[in-house]
């Protein structure tokens, strides 16, 4: 077992051992419930009493006391009988309900070796790795031509891409065995094997446990060698001489197979020994884990969090966890928000109500945390494509000129709450109407894509970056005074103005300008966006090519 799985077993096991302390307390508080419903039969103490049970059905089961969990349910389903029943209780009723509390009693001290069952094979035979959320930025590059390795290289790097560059087989050879995961550029021709980078690849994967993730460059664009290259695992082949906004294309492309933002859960549960036990699995494999015991403290959560998804309890004490997503659903900003339900309920009857109201999914505990992982990374997976949908620019995947406003009034929201500081920043492409004129549309989109992609790359996971529209684009310095962000965006700016495009085999550079504003002095979204603006505008007056805070001096 790895150490990642190890690891989270031991923090399950301690959940076991704590929930075996407190479960004869809770079976003392059933028997108290019982015998003061016994005193005074009401709908109010029933469900008290029921939700107890419920509880017990669910935990016993998860924590290793299934016989528990059984007959905890039976106690359940015969109350729920007897509750809807028009005949009078008999003494009969009250004497089996007796009966079946003290084999509860009874059942709780029979764990014996189930109570150590918690399962964690599945996770380790799955690599937990597979789920991981970092992108790759590793890049080696395998040519015999030093120059044109160091321009290429020289470009990636203004992405943010680590590169190292190696012209002999045997360095490569090392370099891979040590980063596996790292994205290959391979030449196909050396001097002594016309082949030689296709052959150096078929070798190396032979060696390693994963495919190898190579493009190849070539000199030669032949169907022939390009049919070799497909056979020894290529993603891609460029010909010389190489578009360098192409292939980042390509290399972009295959590192944003993995999600760079971590999955956001908001866990919903007033069981703390379950809510304990569902987070740590969840964090374990890298997702963000905010948990809410009592459901009446939901909204901030919701806020502070802004979760992919939210995993909730059917049945809690202050409300259900249908009224729950009801309430969750009129909240404009999570109408979409997945809610899957979790419950030790599995009458069908039951499971479709709580679909047909406001939730997505439905799962029965207890849950076995290879389950939980991959129910919960699919529906995340799934809302975050279709939410892409609808709030991302279509060339450039960032937010739109709607969401990125959106995102300004939640951030702004959130950073009053805080007590921090925000910055926003106003970018512009100089002269772009220039660069469709010369160089036609398509090679304009091209470089807005360049500069989004570079803008995502060298700015910080919690900076927001919007198209605004046009050529105009919109970035939420999160904890930023407007000094650090012009820091900031001058930095990417410099970059920016070194990066080469090619058009017709000829380079151009291109530059932007930039207006910048913070809450220290516009407190509102409207009059800081009018600030930056104002910036901006001040910028392109001055000769454009750089970045200004607003007041201008």
């Amino acid at each position: 077992m790895s150490n990642s799985a190890s690891a989270l077993q031991e923090k399950l096991q301690s959940l076991v051992t704590t929930y075996t302390k407190q479960l004869p307390g809770e079976l003392s508080e059933i028997e108290k419930a019982w015998q003061h419903l016994q005193n005074g039969w009401n709908h109010e103490d029933l469900e008290v009493l029921l939700r107890m049970l419920h509880s017990l059905t669910g935990t016993g089961k998860t924590f290793g006391f299934a016989e528990l969990s059984i007959k905890s349910r039976i106690l359940e389903q015969n109350l729920k009988h007897l509750s809807q029943s028009n005949n009078v209780i008999e003494d009969a009723d009250y004497l089996e309900i007796n009966n079946q509390i003290v084999t509860l009693k009874q059942a709780s001290k029979r764990g014996g070796a189930s109570r150590t069952s918690v399962n964690l094979s599945s996770v380790a035979k799955n690599d937990i790795s597979s789920f991981s959320l970092n992108r790759v930025t590793k890049i080696i590059i395998v040519d015999d031509d030093d120059e044109a390795a160091q321009e290429i290289k020289l470009q990636l790097e203004y992405y943010g891409y680590t590169v190292d560059c190696f012209k002999k087989v045997d360095a490569f050879k090392s370099a891979i065995l040590k980063e596996p995961e790292a994205i290959v550029l391979m030449n196909v021709e050396f001097p002594d094997d016309s082949l030689g980078g296709i052959n150096m690849i078929d070798e190396a994967q032979g060696v390693l446990d994963k495919p190898i993730k190579v493009i190849f460059i070539s000199a030669q664009d032949s169907l022939e060698i390009r049919l070799r290259a497909v056979r020894a695992g290529s993603l891609a082949y460029f010909t010389k001489p190489i578009n360098s906004s192409e292939l980042i294309d390509s290399i972009d492309v295959l590192t944003s197979t993995q999600p760079q933002v971590p999955f956001r859960v908001l866990i919903v549960d007033d069981s703390a020994t379950l809510i304990s036990f569902h987070s740590a699995i969840l964090q374990q494999v890298g997702m963000v884990v905010s948990i809410v015991q009592d459901p009446m403290n939901i909204v901030d959560s919701l806020l502070e969090l802004d979760p992919d998804l939210i995993l909730m309890n059917s049945y809690m004490s202050v409300c259900s966890g249908v009224e729950l997503a009801k309430v969750i659903r009129q909240l404009g900003n999570f109408v979409s928000t997945p809610i899957v339900y979790l419950s030790s309920e599995d009458d069908f009857n039951t499971q479709h109500e709580a679909m047909s109201l406001a939730g997505d999914d439905f799962l029965v505990k207890p849950i076995e945390p290879q389950q939980l992982i991959s129910a919960v990374t699919s529906h995340i997976l799934r809302a975050r494509m279709l939410r892409s949908f609808m709030v991302r620019d279509s060339l450039t995947g960032l937010y739109n000129h709607t969401n990125i406003k959106e995102q300004l009034d939640r951030e702004i929201s959130r950073a009053g709450r805080l007590g921090s500081q925000l910055a926003l920043a106003m970018v512009d492409i100089d002269f772009f109407k220039n660069v469709n004129d010369t160089y036609g549309h398509s090679m304009g989109d091209r470089v807005i894509k360049s500069l989004a992609r570079l803008l995502k790359q060298r700015l910080r996971n919690t900076d927001i970056v919007g198209r605004y529209g046009g050529e105009e684009f919109a970035i939420i310095l999160t904890d930023t005074d407007a000094t650090s962000a012009v820091k900031v965006m001058n930095d990417i700016r410099k970059v920016f103005m070194r990066l080469l495009h090619i058009s017709d085999g000829k380079e151009f550079s291109v530059t932007f300008s930039c207006g910048v504003a913070d809450l220290n002095h516009y407190p509102d979204a409207v009059t800081l966006g009018n600030a930056a603006d104002k910036a901006l505008y001040q910028a392109k007056e001055n000769g454009r090519n750089n970045v200004l805070q607003y007041p201008v001096s």
